[in-house]
């Protein structure tokens, strides 16, 4: 008979310890530990007490347990065991990767080497709590297993993701990465795709509006009752993730979904939308999709041109969507309640905290910039050193400046993600430099610190360089704390599941920021696998922590309607 928490709530210390045998082979001590954290409300507030057992102990101890795993061989290839006993050398354990993996059904082909040639080059404190995580995800398998709890939401929306990611756009797909940019064929493919599950899911209205975004709805007990909106982005950044936005979209629809099959409807109406556009990876303007729900579509921005010269507003048209009817998006902020997303943190923080969730308490302020500087392109043998005006050593100095700069704040950051010289030839002087600036601060009076420091370099390198340049802001967004209310209804949700509760700024932009224009907006984020990377194939999580960010969903939306009745 599996375990419960009454049952290991209320055993002698001895019997509880054996409830927990082996979830750690060759640490019985991390179960004696656990056992000392009961009462119990959770098999996730377990889980932490058990992993707290294990990363609060000494280096000796963790590199004893270490020592004592066997290797994961999970890799045919003849080298193989070179591979691992190369790692072995250099980190004093065997390389370990968890069996189950983020989805419970343990690594795909080729993983077990990505991942050994990406962690034998972390420094060696690194690699041992990465190990350990390992062993973590392991644990957390078999006792959620042991306990017989199945992280079923979290296994749709894991699966929901999976799905989508077939879908890119070509000369990435056929490489097996993941593009998807604002209506390519890949992208309407997966608004599609978005709008049947949600019909599936059981939302009465769903449909496509005038700038792509996909719109599900699910009606209150009432007609006039007031709207929750939810949701985050599917387009992607190139060669991306899989869950950046993508997550915040499947979430509320599995919450939805879980009320539709229980005939139960809220006091309040739930808009979930999958935003269109929010990377400003094919045309310059970013927050299309939720841009417009706050009316602030520019209309100057249909004439912007993609790599291949398509503007905009042929973009808009080929896909079937009506320029016309934008304005007519946007939302009467006195119908709704607030925003809500959820997003998967896209830093390290949580993932080394070994916590699942985070609540938001703002998102950064941004600007964005897009710059070409110009010099004189001539001969790279000829022209001696001090006769150039190179303009692609005057973007490098600037570069270094914005590194050193941001990093005089602590917590600003400053980054040139783009860098091009056009037409430029190995045996050529660069007579043009062009490249992307996106600076971000916490506060809007830092950001704009910041970027006054940046603008005014640029202006002395180019004076004293002989150079002229050109610059075009493309995007500028104040900061955007979260409504306490908000904050503290995420809270109140994290700490019902027994996970404790951590509070984080973003430094990434999100929908959200767009929405706390017009309403107020708060999020939570979930933890990323990989040392929290993002923006890259890497990035991960598991189903274990996205059924936890489901459940707190459910949590908001059962207080929200408890305090709309009480």
């Amino acid at each position: 008979m599996a375990p419960t928490l009454a049952r290991f709530n209320d055993a002698a210390p001895q019997d509880a310890a054996a409830m927990l045998a082996d979830l750690y082979p060759h640490a019985p001590w991390a179960a004696e530990q656990a056992v000392r954290a009961r009462p119990v409300h959770s098999v996730a507030q377990l889980q932490l007490a058990l992993q707290r057992a294990v990363d609060d102990t000494d280096a000796a101890m963790q590199l004893a347990l270490l020592r004592a795993q066997p290797v994961a061989m999970l890799d045919a290839a003849a080298d193989a065991a070179a591979l691992a006993a190369d790692y072995a050398a250099r980190f004093g354990f065997p390389f370990i990767l968890s069996h189950y993996g983020p989805r419970g059904a343990g690594p795909q082909d080729g993983q077990w080497r990505q991942a050994l040639e990406r962690r034998r080059h972390n420094a060696p404190d690194d690699e041992r709590r990465e190990a350990l995580r390992q062993l973590h995800r392991d644990a957390e398998v078999r006792l959620y297993d042991r306990f017989g709890v199945e992280p079923d939401l979290g296994n749709d929306i894991w699966d929901w993701q999976e799905k989508l990611s077939a879908h890119s756009d070509p000369g990435y797909a056929e490489n097996g990465q993941l593009t998807v940019t604002y209506l390519t064929d890949a992208h309407r493919a997966c608004a599609q795709r978005i709008s049947h599950w949600m019909r599936d899911c059981g939302f009465d209205e769903v449909g496509i509006d005038a700038v792509g975004n996909v719109v599900g709805r699910y009606h209150a007990n009432r007609a006039d009752a007031p709207i929750l909106m939810s949701g985050s982005h599917y387009d992607t950044v190139r060669n991306a993730g899989k869950y950046d936005g993508r997550l915040g979209i499947f979430v509320p629809m599995a919450c939805v979904r879980a009320l539709h099959r229980q005939g139960r409807r809220l006091p309040y109406a739930i808009e979930v939308i999958a935003f269109s556009e929010e990377e400003g990876q094919r045309y310059p303007a970013t927050f299309l999709g939720s841009g417009a729900l706050i009316g602030d579509f520019q209309p100057r921005w249909l004439e912007q041109r993609d790599a291949d010269g398509i503007s905009m507003r042929d973009a808009m048209a080929h896909a079937g969507l009506c320029v016309d009817d934008i304005p007519k998006l946007k939302r009467d902020p006195a119908r709704y309640l607030g925003f809500v997303e959820v997003h998967i943190e896209q830093g390290p923080v949580l993932n080394e905290m070994g916590l699942p969730l985070g609540v938001v308490t703002s998102i950064n302020g941004c600007v964005r910039y897009r710059v070409r500087i110009h010099g004189t392109a001539c001969h790279a043998g000829t022209t001696p050193m001090d006769r150039r005006r190179d303009a692609a050593v005057a973007a490098a100095e600037l570069i270094v400046f914005v590194e050193g700069r941001a990093a005089r704040d602590g917590d600003s950051v400053g980054t040139v993600g783009m860098l091009e010289v056009p037409n430029g030839s190995i045996n050529v002087v660069p007579g043009e430099c062009r490249f992307s600036l996106d600076l971000r601060a916490p506060s809007d009076p830092q950001r704009d610190a910041l970027a006054s420091d940046v603008l005014a370099e640029l202006e002395a390198i180019c004076q004293r360089r002989g150079l002229r340049y050109t610059l075009e802001e493309t995007m500028r967004a104040a900061a955007a704390p979260s409504a306490p209310a908000w904050q503290q209804r995420w809270e109140r949700a994290v700490q019902a599941l027994g996970v404790p509760v951590h509070c984080m700024p973003s430094g990434a932009g999100h929908d959200a920021m767009k929405l706390h224009e017009i309403m107020p907006q708060a999020m939570l984020f979930v933890r990323g696998q990989n040392a929290g990377i993002s923006h890259n194939p890497l990035e991960s999580t598991t189903n274990h922590d996205m059924q936890l960010a489901a459940q707190a969903m459910q949590r908001l939306l059962d207080d929200l309607a408890n305090e709309a009745t009480s």
